[in-house]
Parts: structure tokens; C-alpha cells; sequence
């Protein structure tokens, strides 16, 4: 018997599970060790289904031991397999049989219960546990970390050094990523003293989770010193410190972690690529992504959800929409961040129609749509004014329960008032009780961008009094409304406020505002040297705002200076040459003027002409400056020109010809 159990168990700690499976079924006699051997090797394998059949057979086996043994291996397929009520009958048996006071079948139930998800009883067990030995010390603790109770995992790490038991290196890096989820740097930094005093410091599994630990409590300086100092840096140490950069806004550094890493002979895995692709879609570099892109596909690693992700959102921020459609099209599988991301691609591009047609493939056949997917389709309702498609995706919203989202409620309330209906959009706002600046940051946004200027002001005066802090979105909404009311000293009051109480840095679009404000208010000098003096490279949408208002105040001069300056950037400008030609006409310097477009006739620049468009009935009509093609153009003419006469005549003319375009 002792020469066939060793057989035995030699083919299952070869893997060969058939082969063993095979000699055990021929066995002439089987004994505990025989039964106890194979299905360990059926657990070993994650084969919990096997394992459980094969227990189940042994137990109606007269004669034979239950030992502590067996049914610690037991309750270990019970935890992989998660079958919770297996689980629960060994523990019955365990308390009958006085097993329960076995360290082994203790630490198996705790480790079974915690991973089923059983916290509670897993505690229990643990608390009721004469002995206990690092395993169980182990499982308490990893279990209490996976379920998301952090500290209380470290609570009983700190209990487990008290009480002097054995520990390993797996228990520190468990407690460190407690530290990590938790972001508790204190206790992150006590565990490292206590590896290099221990000495494990050296394993690269424990000095990994340290690299994490440090760069999830936003100490990236920590990680870079800690992998300088490994020797042989495995591939979770290049994927970490990859990560590292890419968090820290280097991802050029990250690119050339990579390529460092690729130099080194070690080979990335999906999370590596995840992490260099992002890197490159910041960068919106596509030569080093389609290189990246090109080495995943000869490495087979295109199928993993994490790269093709990636890959969608760097195709997508360098504006190939074809190329993140044919990725999303070509993944074998597809979670919620693959529908969403290739939804937000299309939104953010202003392709309605395919962002919808996505979100109706998503609900026929994907995943149940999140707040993320209904948001960027609000989005480009908002972006392009399709009211209709935009209330329809809101009564869908309804119907499921994710109007209380806080991303789809100021979504909601940002597409009604781009689309012109602030009641619906101030009705969505009021009618929820909103403890987020977002959704107060939307509607702040929709009254100044309409001229509802005190309605926005006194929006964004209530903020305080209910313990929101207002960011720099909001920020940009309130000084947008003091821009429309020419309200320059409120205007300058909000600007320094963000700074001086609120902490937050004026950025360019801060700055845009402000300059916007002194235009409209003819304070041109100002507004001139605030460019000038701005801690940014001043581009041309500012310049551009100063040299309309030069036209409108008649500044010739300041408008010449200005004109030059945006030239400077974009020397092709056509409404920069026509904006100057006119101011210099506006004046009666005719022959600046015909200078100016002399110019632009040499230098082949011709403004592009303008158009609009107007969704009806779920067809957009669209209209180019001068464009007479449609084929109610005769109507609409006539009907513009009507408008502008305003009389009661024209009103019932007006009536007579939307009759026959409907006709």
C-alpha cells in the first residue's frame, strides 16, 4: 500500500492528474492517504468541482478516517470553488468531531469563509481558535484585506507581531498592501522597517508591493529608490515603475522604462503593455503606440482586456477613429470599460450617430450600460443640441435608476442647457438633493453661457453655505457670467478667491475669461496686458479675442500689434487677415486695407466659409454660408427675410410658407 500511495502521489506532484486518476481508480484498496493524495492534487489544480465529487464519494466509503487532513483539503476546494454550503456541513462536522480544535481545519475555515465572502463567520472561527498558527494569522488578515477592511487588517498584523508568531514574506506584503489600499503611509513605512530588519527586504515580491505601496500614497520618489537598488528588477518591477511615471505625468520617461525593460530580456506582461500604452495615448504619440501595438500582436497579448482598452483610448486620443473601431471590433471579449470608452470615443468626436448606434449594440448585446456610457451620449446630445435624442436617453435613464448618478445627473443637466432648455435643465438641478460640485458646476455653466448671469452668480454664492468647495470648473462658469454682465470687479474678486482661498491655480481658460471680461468692457490695455503677462504661452484664441474687440472699439493700433501676434502662430489665419482688413476699413485706411487682402490673395489664403446645422425629425439638415443646395432653401430664405421685417403681415406670411414646407 505504502509503495502505491508514494506512486500515487508522485504522478499528482507531476501534474500528471489523469495518469494518477487512472491508477487510483484500479487500486485494488484505497486507504486515507490514497483518498486525501488525489484529491489534493485536484485542489492544487483549482479543480474544486473534481475535488468535492471525489470527497463526497470517500465519505460514504465505510472505514475510512475523516482525519484533519482530508477535511482541511475539503474546505480549501470549498474556498477556490466557492461553495459556501459544502463549507458550512465540514464545519458542522468539524464541531462534532472535536476537529474544530485541529489548527489546520480552523485556519482552512477561516481561510474558506473569508474567501466566499463570509467575513463575519471567518472572524468568528478566528476568534474562537485555541491555537493559531501563521496560516491562520494569514487567512484573517488576507481575508479582511480582499473584502476591503484595510485597517482592521492591520490591526491584526500589529496583534500577530505582538503575539510572536512565525511570519513570512507573504504576510508582510499582504500588510502592505493594506497599506497601499488603505493609503496609510505611517503604517506602509513601519512594515518596510520591519522587512529590512527581517531581512526580507531582499524578495522581490515584498520589495514590489513596497514600490506599490509607495506609489499609491503618492511617494513615486520612494520607488524610484527602491528600484535602483534591486539587482535583478522582475517584470512587476518595470510594470511598477512604468505606472509610477505615467501617474506622475512622465510618460516619456515611462516610454523609455519600457524600452529599458525590453533591453533587459525581461518580458512584458499585459498590465506592462496596459500601462506603456496609456502612456503613449497622453502623449497622443501614435508612432510609439502603433510600435507597442505591433509588438503585442506578435506576442499574442491583443486579447487581454487591459491592453485593448488601452489601445482604443490611444487610437481614440490621436483622433484614428477608425483604428480604436476596428480594435473594439476585433476583441473576443468585452467588458463595461471596452463599451464605454468606444461610446466616450465617438461622443467626444461629435459622431452622434455612431455613439448611439454603440449604445444600442451595448444594451442588445453588451454588458448593462453604466453612468459612464449614458454620460458621453448626453455629452454629444449637449455638444451637437439633439434635444430629442438627449430626452430619450434621459427616459431610459429613469427607467433604470441612474438618474441619481451624480456623472449622469450633471450630465443630464449640462445637455438640457446646451441645448437651450435651462427650465428642464434647473427643474433636474432642484430636483434632487445635490451634495456634489459637479452637478452645481453644470448649472452654473448653463445660466452664464445663456446671459443668465445673476441666476449663475447666485448659484455659485450658495456653494459655501452647504460645505462644497467650488473647483476650477466652476470657477470658469462664475467668471464666464461676470464676462457676459461686464461685471470686471466681481470678475476680479472670483479670480483672485480661486487663488488666494481656494488654493487653486488660474489656468489658461481662467485667464481666457478674464481677458474676454476686459475686451467686453473696452478695458482693451488691460485685457492686452494681462496676455502679455500671463504665466502661459498665449495662444491664439486669446489674441483672437482681443483683435475682435479692437475692431469693435476701432483700435487700429492695438489691433495691428495684435494681428501680428496671432500671424506669428498661425501665419495662414484668413480670419486674422479679413478681422484686420476690416478694422483698417472701419477707419477709412483703404489702402492698408486692400494691402491686407492683397496679401492674402498672394499667399492663396481663403476663409473658410461658415455653416450650421438644425436636427428635425431625426435628420440633420446642414447649411454652408451661401449655400442654396437644400431643397426648401427658396422657404427658408424667405422666411429669414420675413423675420427680419418683424411685422404682422410677414407673421402670416411666415405661417403660409412653413405650411407648405411641411406640406
Amino acid at each position: 500500500m505504502f509503495e502505491l500511495n508514494s506512486e500515487l502521489k508522485q504522478l499528482v506532484k507531476r501534474g500528471q492528474l489523469r495518469e494518477a486518476r487512472d491508477m487510483f481508480d484500479k487500486m485494488p484498496h484505497r486507504d486515507e492517504i490514497s483518498w486525501t493524495t488525489l484529491i489534493a492534487g485536484y485542489v492544487n489544480a483549482k479543480d474544486s468541482y473534481e475535488a468535492l465529487i471525489l470527497f463526497s464519494n470517500m465519505w460514504v466509503h465505510q472505514g475510512l478516517q475523516k482525519d484533519q487532513f482530508m477535511i482541511s483539503v475539503a474546505l480549501k476546494a470549498c474556498a477556490f470553488g466557492m461553495n459556501v454550503c459544502f463549507g458550512e456541513l465540514l464545519h458542522v462536522f468539524s464541531l462534532k468531531s472535536s476537529l474544530i480544535n485541529s489548527v489546520f481545519v480552523s485556519s482552512a475555515l477561516v481561510d474558506m469563509y473569508m474567501k466566499v465572502g463570509k467575513v463575519e463567520q471567518g472572524r468568528r472561527v478566528f476568534e474562537e481558535m485555541v491555537t493559531r498558527n501563521v496560516v491562520s494569522w494569514t487567512s484573517i488578515i488576507a481575508g479582511l484585506v480582499h473584502a476591503g477592511y484595510c485597517m482592521e487588517g492591520l490591526l491584526y498584523f500589529s496583534e500577530m507581531w505582538r503575539s510572536k508568531v512565525g511570519y513570512d514574506s507573504h504576510i508582510f506584503a499582504i500588510a502592505l498592501k493594506a497599506s497601499a489600499d488603505s493609503s496609510c503611509l505611517t503604517h506602509g513605512k513601519a512594515i518596510h522597517a520591519q522587512t529590512v530588519k527581517q531581512g526580507f527586504d531582499e524578495s522581490s515580491f515584498v520589495v514590489n508591493t513596497l514600490a506599490t505601496m509607495y506609489n499609491k500614497c503618492g511617494k513615486p520618489d520612494n520607488v524610484m529608490r527602491l528600484f535602483e537598488k534591486m539587482r535583478m528588477p522582475d517584470v512587476v518591477s518595470w510594470t511598477t515603475l512604468i505606472t509610477t511615471y505615467a501617474q506622475m505625468g512622465e510618460e516619456e520617461y515611462a516610454v523609455e522604462a519600457f524600452k529599458r525593460m525590453r533591453k533587459s530580456y525581461v518580458i512584458p506582461n499585459e498590465y506592462t503593455f496596459a500601462a506603456v500604452i496609456s502612456a503613449c495615448a497622453n502623449l497622443a504619440n501614435i508612432k510609439w503606440g502603433e510600435q507597442i501595438h505591433g509588438h503585442i500582436l506578435r506576442l499574442g497579448m491583443v486579447d487581454a482586456l487591459s491592453v485593448a482598452n488601452s489601445i482604443i483610448t490611444l487610437y481614440s486620443k490621436c483622433g484614428m477613429l477608425t483604428s480604436a473601431s476596428v480594435v473594439f471590433h476585433g476583441m473576443t471579449k468585452k467588458d463595461m470599460i471596452s463599451w464605454s470608452t468606444i461610446i466616450a470615443v465617438y461622443s467626444q468626436g461629435g459622431y452622434a450617430k455612431e455613439a448611439f448606434d454603440y449604445l444600442s449594440w451595448m444594451r442588445r448585446e453588451g454588458p448593462k450600460p453604466n453612468e459612464f456610457a449614458f454620460a458621453s451620449v448626453l455629452s454629444v446630445c449637449g455638444s451637437m443640441a439633439f434635444l430629442e435624442q438627449g430626452k430619450q436617453v434621459h427616459a431610459h435613464v429613469l427607467c433604470i435608476g441612474l438618474d441619481h448618478e451624480t456623472m449622469v445627473h450633471s450630465a443630464l443637466i449640462s445637455m438640457y442647457s446646451k441645448c437651450g432648455s435651462l427650465q428642464e435643465a434647473s427643474k433636474i438641478f432642484h430636483g434632487i438633493k445635490n451634495n456634489d460640485i459637479v452637478s452645481w458646476t453644470a448649472m452654473i455653466s448653463g445660466y452664464a453661457e445663456h446671459g443668465y448671469s445673476q441666476e449663475a452668480i447666485s448659484l455659485f454664492e450658495k456653494i459655501s453655505s452647504i460645505g462644497l468647495k467650488p473647483d476650477y470648473v466652476t470657477f470658469i462658469g462664475v467668471l464666464t457670467a461676470c464676462s457676459h454682465a461686464g461685471l470686471v470687479d466681481l470678475g476680479f474678486y472670483y479670480f483672485m478667491l480661486m487663488s488666494n482661498e481656494y488654493r487653486i491655480s488660474p489656468s489658461k481658460e481662467h485667464y481666457g475669461c478674464m481677458i474676454d471680461l476686459l475686451c467686453r468692457a473696452g478695458r482693451l490695455s488691460e485685457a492686452e496686458h494681462m496676455i502679455r503677462s500671463m504665466p502661459f504661452h498665449s495662444d491664439d484664441v486669446v489674441w483672437s479675442t482681443l483683435l475682435r474687440a479692437c475692431r469693435v472699439h476701432g483700435d487700429v493700433d492695438r489691433g495691428r500689434r495684435t494681428a501680428e501676434q496671432i500671424l506669428h502662430l498661425d501665419p495662414d489665419s484668413a480670419g486674422t487677415h479679413i478681422t484686420l482688413a476690416n478694422i483698417y476699413s472701419a477707419k477709412g485706411r483703404w489702402k492698408e486695407a486692400a494691402h491686407i487682402r492683397k496679401v492674402m490673395k498672394s499667399k492663396g489664403v481663403i476663409k473658410e466659409p461658415g455653416w450650421s446645422w438644425i436636427n428635425v425629425n431625426d435628420q440633420l439638415n446642414v447649411f454652408v454660408s451661401g449655400d442654396q443646395s437644400h431643397s426648401h432653401s427658396e422657404h427658408i430664405i424667405t422666411i429669414l427675410e420675413l423675420l427680419s421685417a418683424r411685422t404682422g403681415d410677414a407673421r402670416m406670411e411666415i405661417a403660409s410658407h412653413v405650411e407648405n414646407i411641411e406640406d
